[in-house]
């Protein structure tokens, strides 16, 4: 770098410095001239200041001498808590001198009286003296007789404890044996309630409860036998196995409600678990041997065997020479199924609710109580008892199914007719066959069974009782024929589709009739079954959890597939009546429609109307049709029947006015016929058939115009009041069928 440059870089070094002293300045001269004008207010808050210094003088000692209280009060107190911690610890070790003295009291009387008690028989005292022992710290005994002088007097003491406590387990231990050779009740509960007090807890509980078990295992044999030796005439002799095992359960309650108290009191809380693990044994072995009792005698093996071969066999050849098992005959097995696992399941929920307060109650830590609950409910679901209860349940499924299936069978088979009605016997036989196996159902208690018997209930409604009525329908209705050509026609129709049935034509529409009329009821009743059976059932089970009660709603909602069936079963009975005895009247009356002249003058249209016109012959016609249906149908179908009878006449009057030729005058007369004819079938039925008429009045309205421009007053409608169903093309084909009318025009058209 040469001379030059480096004195020019210097003076750009220079001058960038100067630049930043002069913004330093700058900002400085602001920051003064902020100060200046604050130099009035600062002064003012300064002058404030002077005049409260004597205050905050003032303020200043007061605090100094507070602080100073402070400091003395706190000096003060730390000597008082030092000198209350030392009389705290005297205090506790005059308390522990106390205990200790008490304990050496203790031990003596103890010492002096236990081999007394003993000696005397006097059990009880002996007892309470050895549980005295045994509640005093032993750690803190030893340490006491460190300290005494007489050392070998304490040790003594302990020793003839330890050994007095050794003699009175096994006296006692004996005692309570003999009692329970005796059969001495009052014995037995008196040394029952002394093995807590020397420390055998469990042996106590085990004891006892064995004593209790061999009391149930000698009542259950008893009324075992009395059942096995029930004669066939007796009235109870039907459900003696349901009597037998709930005297069983109800014996074991028994035993729980009145022993829970004793052991509670002595035992302390929380030990009902220990005990009824014991009883829960013989329990199972007495269910066990009781429902192999009935299974035996009852030859429940044999009848599921002969159902699963019926069963098996029912689509092969040989099936007839199977004999068929009467439901009569299951009906009482059943019933009687239903009173065991219903026994059953309210003696496990009994159980479950006593422990289960018993564990609330007696113990205090979440873990230990959560383990306690899982062992009464591996308990439960691991007895012989639970198994037994499914066996009998997966038994009592089986049987239900082939009843509620063969029931119904039979109910069809024996199906009659009761003069003037017009539903069948098999209806509401079918149902009350359906009620009687769900309700039977609810009373076993099990949600799954409640559900399988739902299902199966569906199952049969949906495709056997479906299918025949469906098969009853499709024999046709006979209506009689118009002529010979049209009767010969439906003849050999007849004929090829082998629908033709001898016999008398009006059995054959009353079991038309009848068959619509069962689907439709049916259809009603299905919906009543639905919410009769969710109400009874949380009736009968009033503490069902929300997961099982959506479950259930779950399982009825199946029902619904047996209504969209039977709708559909209904649907193919209109269409059957439809073919038959509508649409071939229907075809023949409105065809008269060509016939008619509907290109009038005014001359011709009083004459029209002074006359029988073809609306009211239509009318007239249709009321003979429709006035024997409306006696005999039930209304919904009656209804259904006449939305058919709507459909039919509209789509063949449009068919027929197509293939006319109108005026100005013919289509007012049209107009005036359709809305007769729409007032008419909608007087007729509850339900709405203005929709069904729709395009028709659309057409007459289309004929009835003055002038082909005034369609643009209709067609344009912004407001939405008149919806159209007719093409821009359907309605230029409409319009050509004014005679009046050029074409031209309607071509001209903006639509």
């Amino acid at each position: 770098m040469t001379s030059k440059e480096g004195h020019d870089h210097q003076h750009s070094q220079i001058q960038k410095k100067l630049e930043n002293l002069k913004i330093e300045e700058v900002a400085l001269q602001q920051e003064i001239q902020n100060f200046l004008k604050q130099k009035s207010y600062l002064d003012g808050k300064v002058k404030g200041l002077s005049r409260m210094l004597p205050q905050i003088k003032l303020i200043r000692q007061d605090a100094e001498g507070l602080v100073n209280s402070i400091n003395h009060i706190s000096e003060s107190s730390e000597n008082i808590s030092g000198k209350i911690k030392v009389l705290d610890r005297a205090k506790s070790r005059v308390e522990e001198v106390q205990k200790r003295v008490s304990d050496l009291i203790d031990l003596e009387m103890c010492s002096d009286g236990v081999q007394k008690a003993i000696l005397d028989e006097d059990y009880e005292k002996g007892a309470a003296l050895i549980h005295r022992f045994l509640s005093i710290d032993q750690s803190l005994l030893k340490r006491t007789a460190s300290d005494v002088e007489k050392v070998s007097g304490v040790l003594k003491s302990v020793r003839t404890l330890q050994d007095a406590a050794s003699q009175l387990q096994a006296i006692i231990k004996h005692k309570f044996d003999d009692a329970v050779k005796s059969n001495d009740l009052h014995s037995i509960e008196r040394f029952f309630k002394i093995f807590p007090l020397i420390g055998m807890h469990d042996e106590g509980i085990r004891d006892f409860c064995e004593y209790l078990s061999s009391k149930l295992e000698e009542t259950a044999q008893k009324n075992l036998t009395t059942a096995l030796n029930t004669p066939i005439a007796d009235k109870r002799y039907n459900i003696i196995y349901a009597d037998t095992l709930t005297l069983l359960y109800e014996g074991i309650a028994r035993m729980i409600n009145v022993h829970q108290p004793l052991i509670e009191t002595y035992y302390g809380p929380g030990k009902l678990l220990s005990a009824v693990k014991i009883l829960q044994k013989e329990c199972d072995k007495q269910t066990k041997r009781i429902v192999g009792e009935f299974l035996k005698n009852r030859n429940v093996n044999k009848r599921i065997s002969q159902i699963t071969e019926i069963s098996r066999m029912s689509s092969s050849s040989s099936f007839s020479k199977l004999e068929k098992i009467d439901p009569k005959d299951l009906d009482i097995l059943i019933a009687e199924i239903t009173i065991m696992h219903s026994r059953a399941e309210l003696y496990i929920n009994f159980i479950k609710g006593k422990v289960t307060n018993d564990i609330e109650v007696g113990i205090t830590e979440i873990e230990d109580r959560v383990k306690q609950f899982d062992v009464l409910e591996s308990l439960v679901k691991n007895s012989q008892l639970a198994q037994s209860k499914h066996e009998l349940l997966g038994f009592y499924l089986r049987l239900e199914q082939y009843f509620m299936e063969e029931s119904i069978n039979k109910a069809v088979s024996l199906d009659s007719v009761d003069q003037g009605q017009y539903v069948s016997s098999m209806v509401d036989d079918t149902f009350f066959i359906i009620k009687k196996c769900i309700r039977r159902a609810t009373s076993t208690g099990s949600l799954d069974g409640i559900c399988a018997i739902i299902n199966n209930a569906c199952r049969v409604l949906e495709s056997d009782y479906c299918s025949i009525l469906r098969s009853k329908l499709k024999q046709g209705y006979p209506s009689g024929y118009l002529d010979l050509t049209q009767a010969y026609n439906v003849l050999q129709t007849s004929i090829q589709q082998g629908r033709l049935q001898p016999g008398d034509t009006e059995v054959a529409r009353t079991a038309f009739i009848v068959a619509l009329n069962n689907a439709d009821t049916s259809n009603e009743y299905v919906d009543t079954l639905c919410d009769r059976v969710l109400l009874e059932i949380v009736q009968a089970m009033p503490s069902m959890k929300e997961n099982d009660r959506g479950k259930l709603e779950s399982c009825l909602s199946g029902l619904s597939s047996v209504t969209t069936a039977l709708k559909e079963v209904i649907d193919y009975g209109l269409q059957q009546l439809r073919s038959s005895a509508i649409k071939p009247r229907v075809t023949s009356w409105i065809d008269g429609f060509i016939n008619v002249n509907h290109q009038l003058s005014e001359e011709e249209l009083s004459a029209y109307e002074a006359g029988e016109t073809f609306i009211q012959t239509l009318i007239m016609n249709l009321e003979t049709l429709l006035l024997p249906f409306k006696e005999v149908l039930t209304p919904s179908n009656y209804d259904s029947l006449i939305t058919v009878v709507t459909t039919e006449i509209t789509l063949r009057f449009e068919k027929v006015i197509l293939k006319s030729s109108f005026n100005r005058l013919g289509g007012l007369v049209l107009d005036k016929e359709v809305r007769s004819l729409s007032g008419y079938l909608t007087a007729s039925t509850s339900w709405s058939v203005r929709d069904k008429f729709a395009r028709l009045t659309q057409i007459a309205t289309v004929l009835n115009l003055e002038k082909v421009s005034e369609i643009s007053d209709y067609w344009g409608d912004h407001d939405g009041a008149l919806t159209w169903r007719l093409t821009p093309s359907e309605l230029r084909s409409v319009m050509a069928l004014r005679s009046d009318f050029k074409i031209e025009d309607i071509r001209r058209l903006k639509l």
